[in-house]
């Protein structure tokens, strides 16, 4: 139910913006972030990629102020935020937001990834950059994302940050488990054994 309410967003979103504009790619099944984004890098066309939450929880109006940024600074990534001033989060119950703090924090404190919100998804990529990236990350599921921030910094890439609010999904259920929160934190100490 969940990924046909999506994909009906979708078509009614490429019916309005046009099929040159909004590509759908739908994958057969769950099949990981990771090759999500390989399979989405076949299809980028331009010199840079937005990744963004289809489901409006990162909402587009702040995607002017990420090309804004990446102009004026020539940044190889530009990162939403929660975690700083004029960001914040909307919808998660008080153990969501610790878990997502808590993570954060940890990585800070572990990893030193040279940004404030290593958990979030909202980016902007040079594309050269996120090839170069998703070709060195071995982490799947929460985190991946934190590891594509490690990575960026272990190669040198700049990284810039937009406050962002995120709002929680209005349809469907959040994805962290503890499944995903015991595979963070190994994730974590494997990269700060390695890094």
């Amino acid at each position: 139910k969940q990924w046909y309410q999506r994909r009906v967003r979708a078509t009614q979103l490429q019916k309005i913006y046009g099929e040159d504009r909004i590509l759908l790619r739908p994958r057969a099944g769950k099949l990981g972030l990771g090759t999500a984004y390989v399979h989405g890098l076949k299809s980028a066309t331009g010199e840079f990629v937005i990744i963004l939450d289809a489901d409006m929880s990162h909402h587009p109006k702040f995607i002017a102020e990420f090309i804004a940024l990446q102009q004026k600074t020539g940044c190889d990534i530009v990162t939403g935020t929660r975690y700083k001033t004029g960001g914040g989060v909307y919808g998660w119950d008080v153990i969501r937001k610790l878990i997502s703090c808590t993570a954060n924090y940890l990585t800070q404190i572990m990893l030193w990834p040279g940004c404030s919100d290593v958990t979030g998804s909202f980016r902007l990529y040079k594309k050269e950059v996120l090839e170069h990236l998703v070709s060195c990350v071995i982490s799947k599921g929460y985190v991946f994302q934190m590891e594509m921030m490690v990575r960026a910094k272990q190669h040198g890439y700049s990284v810039e940050e937009v406050p962002i609010t995120f709002v929680d999904r209005v349809y469907g259920e959040s994805k962290i488990s503890s499944k995903e929160i015991i595979g963070f934190w190994m994730g974590l100490m494997k990269l700060f054994a390695t890094t």
